[in-house]
């Protein structure tokens, strides 16, 4: 049976000066042949956050070797590795004066690296160009080669993140060769790497789990040190992929984001819309702080 969207699922379109920010950002993108997570993974945030001039760039391409049940973005075998993408990508950045930049890529296990160098590189122009906007990258798990995490924490971005996606009685259901404990390995071994740099990890809900199977997800964080949690209401892309089992409620999101902060987090953000990168600066500055003050 197909789950009617609730009210509080609307998304409100942008007009006057934030629908010229939107149009502008968009023909920026494919002026630079850039790709961002915004489009290709269909986020329900594309016009709020484009409008304030706020994206997150994807990088390696826009295919990804790995088809998970709940992604919206291209599957396949990837042709394209562009050495020259990190330095475009520290341009657009420039060129819309963020003080924030949120990198994400494709899953490339076609690499021998994972694509872990181009994410180095690209953290090292963002500097060269803007050295007072912090970097965030979302990560994927580089199948464990802890060679090619390094890789990337060697560069030192601000925030490290790489999500969970899923609880763990339905991670290989959702999430394709990536497992649940891989990613608990992934986000210890950064903290291990760089103890200084904040991580973060998203869970999506929605896909039949239960309140106690989030709460240990919660507690399986936390027990590897991530400082930020996202949670947010999985939306079925296609029909081919997996089904909504339940919107919950935007009191069930206020009232998970009162037991992740309980449990540690330096930053919970909960609700029906949110997306990993979504009102990512104020995540970023939360978690400095809080690991600044030894908390």
């Amino acid at each position: 049976m197909i789950q009617r969207k609730p009210d509080w699922l609307k998304i409100n379109l942008v007009s006057g000066e934030e629908l010229a920010n939107f149009k502008e950002l968009k023909q920026m993108m494919r002026g630079k042949t850039l790709h961002t997570v915004c489009e290709e993974a269909k986020c329900p945030n594309i016009h709020e956050c484009w409008a304030n001039r706020t994206a997150t760039f994807m990088i390696l391409g826009d295919i990804c070797t790995r088809a998970c049940r709940f992604c919206a973005v291209k599957t396949g075998l990837p042709t394209e590795l562009d050495l020259a993408e990190p330095e475009r990508v520290a341009e657009a950045s420039e060129q819309m004066g963020l003080k924030h930049v949120v990198v994400t890529s494709v899953a490339r296990d076609d690499l021998a690296d994972g694509g872990s160098q181009i994410f180095a590189e690209t953290i090292k122009a963002i500097r060269r160009r803007l050295p007072l906007a912090t970097v965030e990258v979302l990560i994927p798990d580089f199948m464990g080669n802890w060679d090619s995490l390094k890789t990337v924490m060697d560069a030192k971005p601000d925030v490290l993140n790489h999500n969970i996606e899923a609880v763990r009685r339905l991670s290989d259901r959702v999430r394709a060769r990536a497992k649940y404990d891989r990613t608990l390995e992934l986000l210890r071994q950064s903290k291990l790497m760089q103890p200084t740099i904040p991580t973060k990890s998203s869970l999506m809900i929605g896909v039949g789990e239960t309140i106690e199977e989030i709460l240990e997800t919660m507690d399986d964080l936390r027990a590897v040190d991530v400082n930020i949690m996202t949670i947010g209401q999985y939306l079925q892309p296609t029909k081919k992929h997996i089904a909504v089992e339940k919107y919950y409620h935007p009191d069930e999101f206020a009232m998970l984001k009162e037991e992740g902060m309980k449990r540690g987090f330096s930053h919970v953000e909960a609700g029906p819309l949110v997306r990993s990168s979504y009102h990512a600066h104020e995540q970023a500055n939360a978690a400095k702080e809080a690991i600044a003050q030894g908390s």
